[in-house]
């Protein structure tokens, strides 16, 4: 196998430093807007780099991506930049014939009347309006394949094929006792999607109604978390498992709630009170004269890299899908975890804890496809693979993941 990462931050550098261990691929292109980035990626494997190669490339110009994979005669793209890139790259993925895979997908757009009761464009609906044409090709796109979503997804396939004959309800929750010495606040993964997932109308699936939205941070429940976590407070969030989940697993309600904690919650309110959460540019006076800039890239120019964090942060964070429903008759309630503690991920791999745990699945993901163990066509979710393959290779990569009876 050969593939074309593109994406050198802090997953993407974890994602080579998780590869370089095993043996399935040949050729590594690892691309970034900032060679800078690519090359230290790269640099940083040391005496395992030389399947690896760093390259330039801007992830909005199609043919620029097209022509890298088709000179590095890759069999698959793997998309590791924030989710403005996913069509360009998609769509170039397509052009050269590669497969793609992604770690979060299409974005959405509010309904433009009823933003809190109706599904405008949904995650993921640009790529699945093109699966007909994957499918047709015999090309696959895997989209969703990070941790959540991605793991989350293959834990409700998982529940569906072996620990439930019934489902009522699945819901993914996420939460961590992350802190990061020096700084009040200090999100630990890219601030840009965490805006982007958290401020937009949060979408709830039901058998009976379809998907449909709700107001931002509703329905708070306290979720107790295992492996010393404890209870935290988890609200409705945007994200992709309730888009996928439904298509390919049967159950009766879907939601996603991530444990944000209430000052993370207060201080996107305020973000967005001020309209610091747009994206659209807005001019500012510089020394140079007007300058158009987006108020959410200034936003993330002001905070911390969450990849430079590592050696400030202490805690656990943990992915996991919390089952609901009725085996041989009998009510049954499960949570299928993933606990990644930072101070491990730093002392093996050099990566903190909430990139590590999203960058370890989707080089999961290529060594089952370039084995065979994993095949399909089409746009396809991680629910559509059988998930055994995928959580027995999870441990093996040294990740073990857990179930609790609730």
């Amino acid at each position: 196998m050969r593939v074309l990462l593109v994406g050198a931050g802090g997953v993407g550098t974890a994602i080579t430093r998780i590869a370089a261990r095993r043996p399935f691929f040949d050729v590594m292109a690892v691309a970034d807007y900032d060679p800078a980035r690519a090359e230290a990626a790269v640099t940083a494997l040391g005496d395992r780099a030389d399947r690896f190669r760093a390259e330039r490339v801007d992830a909005s110009d199609e043919s620029a991506v097209t022509a890298l994979l088709e000179r590095h005669a890759c069999d698959v793209l793997l998309n590791a930049t924030d989710p403005r890139f996913v069509m360009p790259l998609f769509r170039a993925a397509r052009s050269a014939g590669a497969a793609y895979v992604d770690m979060a997908m299409s974005l959405s757009r509010p309904h433009p009347e009823r933003p809190y009761e109706e599904c405008g464009v949904k995650l993921g609906d640009e790529q699945f309006a093109q699966a007909e044409e994957w499918e047709k090709a015999g090309a696959l796109a895997l989209v969703g394949m990070g941790v959540e979503p991605g793991l989350s997804d293959v834990f409700a396939r998982h529940a569906a094929d072996e620990l439930f004959d019934e489902i009522e309800e699945i819901g993914v929750r996420d939460g961590a006792d992350l802190t990061v010495d020096g700084y009040d606040f200090a999100p630990s993964f890219s601030i840009w999607t965490t805006i982007e997932e958290c401020l937009n109308p949060p979408v709830v699936y039901e058998a009976d109604r379809g998907w449909f939205t709700t107001e931002p941070f509703s329905e708070p429940e306290v979720f107790d978390f295992p492996e010393g976590i404890g209870p935290v407070e988890c609200v409705n969030v945007e994200h992709e498992e309730v888009l996928l989940v439904p298509r390919w697993v049967g159950a009766r309600r879907v939601t996603f709630k991530y444990g944000l904690g209430r000052e993370f919650v207060e201080t996107l309110k305020t973000l967005h009170l001020l309209g610091l959460d747009r994206t659209a540019p807005v001019t500012v006076p510089s020394a140079a004269g007007p300058v158009a800039v987006s108020p959410r890239d200034v936003v993330a120019a002001c905070l911390p890299d969450p990849a430079t964090l590592g050696e400030r942060m202490h805690g656990k964070t943990c992915a996991g899908t919390w089952v609901k429903g009725v085996k041989d008759g009998t009510p049954r309630e499960v949570y299928l975890y993933h606990v990644v503690d930072n101070q491990w991920s730093m002392a093996e791999y050099g990566c903190q804890a909430v990139v590590w745990q999203t960058a370890v699945n989707p080089v999961v993901a290529l060594e089952l496809l370039a084995t065979g163990a994993w095949s399909g066509a089409g746009v396809l979710g991680p629910e559509a693979f059988p998930a055994r393959p995928f959580l027995d290779l999870l441990t093996a990569y040294g990740s073990p993941w857990g179930m609790r009876e609730q």
